[in-house]
């Protein structure tokens, strides 16, 4: 149970990392907000390595040779929005939203890795549905404290927030990306 609590921290440590960024930027950033963030991280930290789980071995070279890329991406395109949003405003200062769509795209974005962990859980002797519930609990909690924390900080420095969060985002996709890659 360890072994699957320490999976599951390190899993959500993206999702905790973006949810502050969130928190940093989205203008009357509250409790609701940080709840959808929660929701949206833990249900696909629980489903994706019961996907993994699933799919096996037969699928297990592919999400390895192409999640890290897929996470990079999606990381790299929302950051640097977040960065050109920051570094060029319109005359129209447009608030950054948590829109279904941005939800998603970080939600699947934050999860590859745990579907690769799944796949690992097809070879090991674990209970599967008990070790996504703990990924999924933990990584709800720490998205919607780390909601919380950057809501709290995103009075100090807005424009600067959004800057920083968009760089913060790009710099966890290139962590992901190397650590697949390496």
């Amino acid at each position: 149970m360890l072994y699957i609590l320490l999976i599951a921290v390190s899993l959500a440590l993206d999702a905790f990392a973006v949810s502050v960024t969130s928190g940093l930027t989205v203008p009357g950033f509250n409790i609701r907000h940080s709840l959808k963030l929660g929701v949206f991280f833990g249900a696909f930290q629980f489903f994706m390595p019961l996907l993994g789980w699933l799919l096996g071995s037969t699928v297990s070279r592919y999400v390895s040779r192409y999640g890290p890329w897929i996470s990079f991406g999606l990381l790299l395109v929302i950051g640097g929005k977040m960065v050109c949003e920051a570094v060029f405003p319109s005359e129209e200062e447009k608030v950054p939203e948590l829109t279904l769509g941005r939800l998603f795209l970080l939600a699947v974005a934050t999860s590859i890795d745990a579907f690769a962990v799944g796949v690992t859980f097809a070879f090991m002797d674990v209970n599967v549905w008990l070790s996504c519930a703990v990924i999924g609990v933990v990584a709800f909690g720490l998205s919607v404290a780390g909601g919380q924390l950057g809501g709290r900080l995103s009075g100090v420095f807005q424009r600067r927030a959004t800057l920083i969060g968009g760089l913060v985002l790009i710099a966890i996709g290139v962590k992901i990306l190397l650590q697949g890659i390496l």
